[in-house]
């Protein structure tokens, strides 16, 4: 017999397993909708799961001896054109800016939908010597791309994501770094996410537009379909070429570097709600549960909770604080106890095999 769900609020995964996913990410306070079609609000709770991926995942990245910078936001369309196969993969997903200071543009701009074509326009006046390589640079941002079909975390006209871009001397330096980040997102996704994935190359019907090779990890979700988590491309030398870059080798002769690019996003909540969660709501890993402990004080038959329980329950809190915990004390006054077991929006359980 299944066990009694917690929250009669949450369509079961068997009735309608994509209206019970929008149920749990919205009962559980993650995100909201934006005035724009496919443009999510992400909500506190919903945004304190993204600020413990983003965290962890920076640490594995700066690790592996990246460094973080910031490039534009608004991309010229001769940048964009000047790679082909780059452009026609992104140009239905592209906004453009066609007015700006009440005036019209002397030429359109995209809203970035990916940094390939500014980040290499850029490395074409930074790279001038092999001592000047590798160039290895992510940078955490936002993209936009005009979706048809949206879906809150999994799917949307903006998101946020890392994306890095490197330059190597020599192939093999960049097929090294093409399968070591992917690497990264894989033992992340599995210890950090508790989430496990499969991992290798994608075909060439799939690739990136403009890559020589691509590489990603899927995870297989609650409805049996595969969600691709997090990708890493071996871009060769068609950027380099398309954009310019060159640089005087060991030998004294000019040579263009290998390049790559990878990256992960606030796609990864979804996956994450769609491994873990049931139908009584959110369940998450501690490692990236907002509240690891939530502490609910217990009125006294006689007496007030202020004088007689919310002293303790702080007391206990500020300890547990100390050792580390990611503590929630719910003092509301307007909510009985029993909140936390009739409503899913208010607590993140803990896989039994994870706690």
């Amino acid at each position: 017999m299944e066990p009694e769900r917690v929250s009669k609020e949450i369509t079961p995964k068997r009735q309608d397993y994509s209206q019970w996913y929008l149920d749990v990410v919205l009962k559980a306070d993650m995100a909201d909708y934006g005035p724009v079609k496919g443009c999510m609000i992400i909500k506190p709770y919903g945004y304190a799961v993204w600020e413990s991926m983003q965290r962890d995942m920076d640490r594995r990245i700066k690790e592996t001896g990246h460094v973080n910078a910031y490039f534009p936001l608004f991309i010229p369309k001769s940048l964009l054109e000047k790679e082909k196969e780059h452009v026609e993969g992104f140009s239905p997903e592209c906004a453009w800016v066609t007015i700006g200071g009440g005036a019209e543009l002397d030429e359109p701009i995209a809203v970035r939908p990916t940094s390939e074509a500014i980040i290499c326009s850029t490395y074409a006046r930074w790279v001038q010597s092999w001592r000047d390589l590798p160039v290895l640079i992510n940078q955490w941002c936002n993209i936009v791309r005009w979706e048809k079909v949206t879906r809150p975390f999994l799917r949307t006209t903006e998101f946020l994501w890392q994306e890095g871009h490197t330059l190597h001397a020599t192939a093999e330096e960049a097929q090294e770094e093409t399968l070591k980040m992917l690497d990264v997102y894989r033992a992340f996704c599995e210890e950090m996410l508790a989430m496990p994935v499969l991992f290798g190359q994608k075909t060439d019907s799939e690739k990136f537009a403009g890559a020589l090779r691509t590489y990603s990890i899927e995870a297989l979700m609650g409805d049996g379909r595969a969600l691709q988590a997090g990708t890493s491309h071996n871009l060769g030398q068609h950027f380099s070429e398309a954009y310019g870059i060159e640089f005087l080798d060991k030998n004294q002769e000019r040579a263009k570097p290998w390049s790559t690019s990878w990256g992960t996003s606030t796609r990864m909540i979804g996956g994450l709600i769609m491994t873990h969660g049931d139908d009584s709501g959110l369940v998450l890993p501690p490692k990236v549960a907002p509240y690891q402990v939530v502490i609910v004080p217990i009125p006294p038959r006689k007496g007030d909770i202020n004088e007689a329980v919310l002293p303790k329950a702080r007391e206990v809190a500020a300890m547990l604080r100390g050792a580390g915990f990611r503590v929630h004390l719910d003092d509301r006054d307007q909510f009985q106890p029993g909140v936390w077991l009739s409503s899913a929006s208010s607590f993140t359980r803990i896989p039994a095999a994870a706690s």
